[in-house]
């Protein structure tokens, strides 16, 4: 019956997603081809300065995209450090400057990593104009990377990438905002909480006092999860039942999560003149996310011990009004993308299936990947794939008519070797150093021996890789983690963003050679095997040894 239940809640999620696929795939490349400007978007232009019409090469297109992202650093950290004379701050005092660092670096970068008690730390100022709004913005400059990419394989010949701030401009007003207000409507009707009320004191059955939190819940919620941001509103994030009361709130969260990563894949085909090339970087992307969510439901639902198979599975860490099946979707779901949301808690997985979610961020999340990082991330890949068969064949190798050549195979590996580095280097730092390990071992791992190390090495994984989930026995509040987590974030998010402009500057400036019978197809069943066999060995193999010692380790004793 398991499997059954299984089976039945996944096929739903994909019979709606594909009622969204092509529709939303081709309004994604209206949006970002048009060359009409929207009246309000008119005005905005004009009120910064800004010429929608110019096009800006790579680098001008990168600096925009920086200077962006740091004043919105700057703005988060300074609503933080400001809280106690804000209004709304429910009396809550200023956040203290690591962890205010850390929190800022969190919600730019798109990761919403939250080392900190949500209610109890930030009033509904910080949570409106800092946090609710980065979300927006964080996705928006992500959308924008990718489309650009798509641009640099698309053009022939040219210097530019398009308007970077026509880009954010766009994916914000005409993306972003009305699917957010929709899904926000169908949240408020599943009971998720929205208004402005300070904490009400109530009496529980046995006499004692408790504080019940209110707040703009559902309006936070629905663009946390269609950003791919992920974070909470509160603590206990969406398994709380102000934030997700039932399994129609967890479907709709499920498919906010999922409907513009699996989408971009048909915009990416729009956009480049042929869709089975969107076809086949959806149909890996697919295979990856069902493989990794048969895996995990298998690991849940077989938990060994006598109190799991008692319960019907491993149900530690899960909520009753989800269960095991509810609670696996979910987690492959955020894992898959870059969306920290959690409604069970990853920490209390069998040692297996807690290596499940963590693999899937190693992955570099690309099965769909977060909003626009998802498909640039898969491209890289491909272009990877296709210099890999170059090679095997003898014959320089060709994507979409593009060269690859030995500039753009380095900016390819490059991108495929920032993330292992930070999460490695951040995770040795930690047990390194005689300090840190310390801090480490003496305050913030509450399970050592092998967990204790996944407990930290998920921490770095998921703070490069954009994520933003915890395995939630590690007290990250230190001042150690905050600093170090932030910086990892601000570097796994940049450092490749860099290295993708720069590659899609390199590949628009070309002219695209000719097709011929020695040319690899790119759509076919074979190149499909080849690309998510690439994706694989790349990337997961990298962290093998770290994994040895620590869930596969833990899944063995």
């Amino acid at each position: 019956m398991s499997v059954v239940w299984a089976t039945a809640a996944l096929g739903l999620v994909i019979l709606l997603l594909a009622a969204v696929h092509v529709p939303l795939g081709d309004y994604m490349a209206r949006v970002y081809s048009s060359p009409r400007h929207l009246r309000v978007e008119r005005w905005l232009y004009r009120a910064t300065g800004v010429n929608p019409d110019a096009e800006q090469s790579w680098r001008r297109y990168l600096g925009g995209l920086l200077a962006f992202s740091a004043l919105g650093l700057l703005a988060v950290y300074a609503l933080q450090r400001l809280q106690a004379w804000l209004p709304g701050s429910l009396g809550l005092p200023a956040v203290e400057p690591s962890l205010a660092f850390n929190t800022a670096a969190s919600f730019l970068g798109n990761t919403n990593w939250q080392s900190y008690s949500p209610e109890a730390t930030v009033g509904l100022t910080v949570q409106m104009a800092g946090l609710a709004v980065q979300n927006f913005l964080s996705a928006a400059v992500g959308l924008a990377v990718a489309i650009a990419f798509v641009r640099g394989l698309s053009r022939r010949g040219e210097a530019g990438l398009g308007n970077v701030w026509v880009d954010l401009v766009r994916g914000t007003l005409r993306l972003l905002l009305p699917i957010a207000v929709l899904g926000a409507l169908l949240l408020l009707l599943a009971g998720v909480i929205q208004n402005l009320n300070e904490p009400t004191t109530i009496s529980t059955l046995t006499g004692a006092a408790h504080a019940l939190p209110g707040g703009p819940v559902a309006s936070q919620e629905a663009i946390k999860m269609l950003g791919t941001n992920g974070g909470g509103f509160f603590n206990a994030n969406s398994a709380h039942p102000f934030e997700n009361p039932n399994a129609f709130s967890n479907l709709v969260q499920i498919l906010l999560v999922l409907i513009i990563p699996f989408s971009l894949p048909r915009t990416f085909g729009t956009m480049v003149g042929s869709r089975r090339q969107g076809v086949a970087i959806l149909a890996v992307m697919s295979s990856i996310f069902l493989v990794s969510y048969a895996l995990l439901t298998w690991a849940e639902l077989s938990g060994a011990g006598a109190a799991p198979q008692a319960a019907g599975g491993a149900m530690e860490g899960k909520e009753q009004r989800f269960g095991i099946i509810g609670s696996t979707l979910f987690a492959t779901t955020t894992t898959g993308t870059s969306t920290g949301a959690v409604n069970s808690m990853h920490d209390s997985y069998t040692a297996l299936g807690g290596a499940l979610p963590l693999l899937n961020m190693m992955l570099g999340e690309v099965a769909p990947g977060g909003v626009g990082s998802g498909l640039y991330g898969m491209l890289i890949l491909a272009i990877v794939a296709v210099f890999v068969a170059g090679l095997l064949v003898g014959r320089t190798p060709e994507y979409l008519g593009k060269r690859i050549g030995r500039g753009e195979i380095t900016l390819a590996s490059l991108y495929l070797l920032v993330t292992p580095t930070i999460v490695l280097l951040g995770t040795a730092l930690s047990f390194g150093v005689p300090a840190l390990r310390e801090s480490i071992e003496g305050t913030s791992i509450l399970n050592p021996g092998h967990h204790g190390l996944t407990e930290v090495l998920y921490a770095f994984t998921s703070a490069a890789n954009n994520n933003g989930s915890a395995f939630a026995g590690l007290t990250a509040n230190t001042p150690w983690l905050n600093w170090a987590l932030g910086l990892a974030i601000l570097l796994g998010r940049f450092l490749p963003i860099v290295l993708v402009l720069a590659l899609a500057g390199r590949l628009a400036a070309q002219r695209p050679v000719p097709v011929t019978a020695g040319t690899l197809p790119t759509h076919t069943p074979l190149f499909q095997g080849m690309l998510a066999g690439v994706t694989l060995l790349f990337t997961a193999l990298t962290y093998f040894p770290v994994l040895a010692l620590g869930p596969l380790a833990e899944g063995t004793l």
